[in-house]
């Protein structure tokens, strides 16, 4: 049975603290190593010499921070880390012999590639680029900021120059609203399946990451009031469109009733609004019901191009110097080369023009997703970069992913969107951007029907990645 190797004395600190530091320990040095189980409560309070109150308590601890996971009438077993996890399904770079479906992106064609190819010429030919002159203000820029005011404006979103911060894409974004009002140990609620940044934030600024149950629409309002009611809520994060990685469209009375919760029971809500231009749909943002509460972030990465990591934070107007004091010391400015080429873009129209190739790119994709994967689709929207796919019951997510990955295809499973105490769906997140045109598309859904299709082999549970 596995002990640590601490000093349980109590002269440096309370027990259960060290106890804590000891099982990180040695899960990051691999000395605890994925889904083993851990001692019972009792079993490592009698070999320790300690109480079951302090195991209990260091285990609960740990779990907050994501390393252990309680099963009910099972144990409690070691969690991998969200990096593991996240890097277990998600390529890092491309990889010649893979067809990437593993993360949400923008599709990049020649048309991308001759947009960044003209700008990139145009600039080289100007005598004179004063936006690389300084970094300062921490905020982004008067004019970038004006231009992305006026395009936030077209979508519902209204804000005032002081109020909006420059930011390198919506991954930035929601980290400096967090950490603009989070503190350690206040409660943070989000989907039951998120996306895996907002839960890696979690982990640094050390703030509890509460669940909440969805449907198609998202959040059920029911469930986020009840937590409002019965804890002291600080923050709700949401991605009310096009939701990572569950597909939920949020529509207009729930966006309206989950904004009356909010502001009735004080709760900051932040709002990942990334996928905004890829609507066609006309809703108003949640955050535009809560002009004091309201943190919205949008980006260019996910609508334009990848590479394009620029985007913009709209804050309170009592949190705006908060805001970009934490910017300041997390990245100190959006960069400004990035901030020029978008602002630029929105400027001359050619954003719109990105936004009406991607939505019919998208739609030609998600028409084959449709077709070949049919009953297997929980959720997908026409425009949306990817969709929500059922995983037969006669799989497992890391079996499937894995005779996939042996068969060209990378997707992602549930793991690295799982909230604390979330069961597995059994089911994967397809994204259509990252294949090179429309046919790669096709042959790799057709290689996932295929495998749906077969039933696993009998050492399926001795494949590791």
């Amino acid at each position: 049975m596995w002990l640590p190797e601490i000093d349980l004395s109590g002269e440096t600190g309370p027990k259960y603290k060290a106890l804590v530091e000891a099982i990180i320990t040695d899960i990051e040095s691999g000395r605890l190593r994925h889904d083993v189980r851990m001692p019972t409560h009792r079993e490592l309070a009698y070999r320790l010499k300690v109480s079951v109150q302090t195991v209990s308590a260091a285990y609960k601890e740990v779990e907050r921070q994501g390393y252990l996971r309680s099963e009910r009438r099972r144990g409690t077993f070691v969690q991998a880390r969200l990096t593991d996890r996240a890097s277990s399904f998600i390529l890092d770079s491309r990889q010649p012999d893979l067809v990437d479906l593993s993360i949400v992106r923008a599709a990049y064609t020649d048309f991308h590639n001759d947009l960044s190819r003209q700008m990139h010429a145009k600039l080289a030919e100007e005598p004179h680029h004063g936006w690389m002159e300084s970094c300062r203000p921490v905020a982004g820029f008067d004019y970038h900021r004006d231009i992305g005011r006026n395009w936030l404006s077209g979508m519902g979103v209204n804000v005032e120059i002081p109020n909006l911060l420059v930011t390198n894409g919506a991954a930035q974004g929601v980290f400096t609203a967090l950490s603009t009002v989070i503190q350690p140990d206040d409660v943070v609620l989000t989907e039951s399946l998120t996306d895996h940044g907002v839960i890696g934030s979690a982990s640094i600024l050390r703030f509890k990451l509460g669940a909440l149950p969805t449907d198609d629409e998202g959040i059920l309002p029911d469930a986020f009031e009840q937590e409002c009611r019965t804890r002291q809520i600080r923050a709700l994060v949401v991605t009310p469109i096009f939701t990572n990685p569950t597909n939920c469209l949020m529509g207009l009375e729930r966006r309206k009733r989950i904004a009356e919760i909010a502001e009735h029971y004080g709760v900051y809500v932040i709002e990942d609004d990334v996928y905004r231009p890829l609507l066609e749909e006309n809703l108003p943002p949640i955050t535009s019901f809560l002009p004091k509460l309201g943190f919205h972030v949008s980006s260019l990465t996910k609508v334009v191009m990848p590479g394009l990591r620029t985007g913009f934070l709209t804050v309170p107007a009592h949190l705006s110097i908060r805001a970009s004091s934490v910017l300041r010391v997390t990245g100190w400015m959006g960069t400004p080369l990035m901030a020029e080429i978008g602002a630029r873009w929105i400027a001359d129209g050619t954003v719109d023009q990105a936004v009406t190739v991607q939505r019919a790119l998208m739609r030609e994709r998600q028409a084959l997703v449709a077709d070949i994967l049919g009953d297997a689709v929980v959720r997908h929207h026409p425009t949306s970069l990817s969709a929500w796919v059922r995983i037969p019951e006669h799989w497992q997510e890391e079996w499937f992913a894995s005779e996939l990955r042996k068969n060209g295809v990378a997707v992602t499973i549930s793991d690295p969107f799982m909230t604390v105490k979330v069961p597995r769906p059994n089911a994967m997140r397809i994204c259509l951007g990252g294949a090179p045109d429309t046919p790669t598309v096709q042959h790799a859904l057709m290689q996932i029907r295929h495998t749906m299709d077969q039933m696993p082999g009998v050492h399926a549970f001795d494949v590791m990645y």
